[in-house]
């Protein structure tokens, strides 16, 4: 076990490497998160804020717990990006809508409210950039860079929800024409991050924002009634089935994770964790 300092010490990877798994995780998380948002405020009835309160609680527990590890763990991982979908999901309904479940007269509207919350996550880049810290998601070793990372899926995936539903919504194109458009989008981003010089992290944070919106509407597909469009599983059994697939997936990680484990990064000045 190694000091973490700068100038010969390291620290242990505590963010996965962005792999087809990495997106495939992803998609299922805030997929869920949507469905999951949707059972407890609307199938259950709690309402916006009841409803956040609770996603907020859980959100703050495995967030911190993510925090003072000094190791990736997929399990804790995946249940704070987990967290920010369910809690991104309330906080962009109870801005566009209002809170009680209301229509988009009783709150901003979903134009506006992905407007505020583009401008929000612009700000926060921009405190990223002038801390210094790395853009590198792959690379973050400084507790202050996880902390902006954090805050920025948080943000993402908030903005995600709002700009989904102005799409499908505001627009009139439903959710299945609102999916086929995104889920193009996102092909386009793979064949920039292939075929041409577009920075990477752009196109990871924008590839970032749009799977919130593509899994709100594979959601939707999934627990809609047949007559709207959907399967009809319903939000418990869509639910159910979402979080059996992300368990699978997070268990296949881990095993990866045992037999291949990430190389230690280079700590940066001034951290003091123990490399472990």
């Amino acid at each position: 076990m190694q000091a973490g300092r700068s100038g010969g010490g390291y620290v242990q990877r505590k963010l996965p490497h962005v792999t087809a798994l990495f997106w495939a995780l992803k998609i299922v998380a805030v997929t869920l998160g949507e469905t999951a948002g949707d059972l407890v405020g609307i199938t259950l009835k709690t309402g916006y804020v009841v409803t956040e309160l609770m996603f907020l609680g859980y959100f703050l527990i495995v967030l911190a717990l993510q925090i003072v590890s000094r190791r990736f763990r997929p399990v804790l991982f995946w249940a704070v990006v987990l967290g920010t979908s369910m809690v991104g999901t309330e906080l962009s309904d109870l801005l566009d809508r209002g809170p009680g479940h209301g229509s988009a007269a009783n709150g901003v509207g979903y134009g506006w409210g992905a407007v505020i919350l583009t401008s929000l996550l612009g700000l926060i880049f921009l405190v990223w950039w002038r801390t210094g810290q790395t853009y590198d998601v792959e690379n973050i070793a400084s507790r202050k860079g996880e902390i902006l990372y954090w805050t920025a899926i948080l943000v993402s995936n908030t903005l995600g929800t709002a700009s989904g539903d102005w799409l499908s919504d505001d627009t009139g194109l439903g959710f299945r024409t609102a999916f086929l458009i995104i889920a193009g989008i996102m092909v386009l981003i793979i064949a920039a991050h292939y075929l041409t010089g577009i920075n990477t992290m752009l196109l990871f944070w924008l590839a970032f924002i749009l799977t919130r919106p593509l899994g709100a509407a594979g959601g939707d597909a999934l627990t809609k009634p047949a007559d709207e469009g959907g399967l009809g599983w319903g939000t418990v059994w869509g639910s159910a089935a979402l979080f059996g697939l992300l368990a699978v997936l997070v268990a296949y990680q881990s095993r990866q994770i045992r037999r291949h484990p990430p190389a230690p990064l280079p700590a940066p000045a001034g951290d003091v964790r123990l490399s472990a």
